[in-house]
């Protein structure tokens, strides 16, 4: 049944609000930053960044279409969550709509991304499956990621490792220490994202069945969580100017530092529909920490 509230919300606008429009950055910056390193290389081809860029958020799209329906489905989503309206939960789009919209959604970024695997090769085949499978597993299948506290680990993996270090290969063709090392503060900062997710989520998945990394191992551990991930994005530049001889213009994402402290400090004060604000914030947070650390690395 529709909720009173999402009446007015047209078929178009539900297929919007499914997408989760304001997660959407968390493809975008590693094709950035694997870009940027790329172009720091001197081997840059800005055709296969679009194209990597058009595959990475229709994969998050995909992502995000499987985990409302499969959150509906389990009971995670309901009356109780504190998080953004849910289209299944709300009525907006049936069990069956969504379904045919993931497979769309899984298939449109699987035929773009033909022209990539044509252009550089099998591996990207091999990511691109990987990605697409990963991304189903997540919430869906007899083991889903996210029901089993690896969600994390998902999330770093493949919207930071994998993301970054597959875009610099499409360039350069080719995995190095350094492309694994600049995709380290992607990674962080995007699972940041989920970490505060889960850490407002705790009740709600607890008694859903949903065990998040946050419902096994508790708030304490999840702020120390979100807190190591924040001072591991911070080191990554360092380093990249000790050990890899790069200008000082890489650390201009310590311009970003207040934020990361008011981060800090809202999740340690913040509880329930509070730390929707934390949310919003880290999520733009990792944004414009990720463009900075382009910006560094194409100085």
């Amino acid at each position: 049944m529709i909720s009173e509230d999402s009446k007015d919300i047209s078929k178009i606008q539900s297929w919007i609000l499914a997408s989760r429009p304001k997660t959407l950055l968390a493809a975008v910056v590693p094709v950035i930053v694997g870009s940027a390193l790329a172009v720091n290389k001197g081997k840059f081809y800005p055709l296969y960044s679009i194209v990597a860029l058009f595959c990475s958020l229709f994969i998050q799209i995909g992502t995000n279409f499987i985990n409302d329906l499969y959150d509906f489905l389990k009971g995670a989503d309901n009356h109780k969550r504190k998080g953004p309206v849910r289209v299944l939960s709300s009525g907006l789009i049936s069990v069956g709509e969504m379904k045919i919209g993931s497979f769309l959604i899984f298939l449109l970024a699987f035929l773009l991304g033909l022209f990539l695997v044509f252009s550089c090769g099998v591996v990207v085949l091999a990511i691109g499956i990987l990605s697409i499978i990963a991304g189903i597993a997540y919430t869906a299948g007899p083991f889903p990621l996210a029901y089993n506290g690896l969600g994390d680990l998902f999330v770093f993996m493949f919207f930071g490792i994998i993301g970054t270090t597959g875009t610099y290969f499409l360039h350069l063709k080719e995995f190095s220490t350094l492309s694994f090392l600049t995709a380290v503060p992607v990674g962080a900062l995007i699972t940041n994202i989920l970490v505060v997710n889960n850490y407002r989520d705790i009740e709600e998945d607890k008694a859903a069945g949903k065990f998040t990394l946050a419902v096994i191992l508790g708030r304490t551990f999840t702020r120390f969580q979100f807190v190591f991930l924040l001072l591991a994005s911070f080191t990554i530049p360092l380093v990249l100017f000790l050990l890899f001889d790069f200008h000082a213009w890489i650390f201009l994402p310590y311009l970003t530092l207040p934020i990361a402290v008011r981060l800090v400090v809202m999740l340690y004060k913040f509880d329930g529909f509070q730390l929707n604000k934390t949310l919003e914030l880290t999520a733009k947070f990792s944004a414009l920490f990720g463009i900075l650390f382009a910006a560094g690395l194409t100085l």
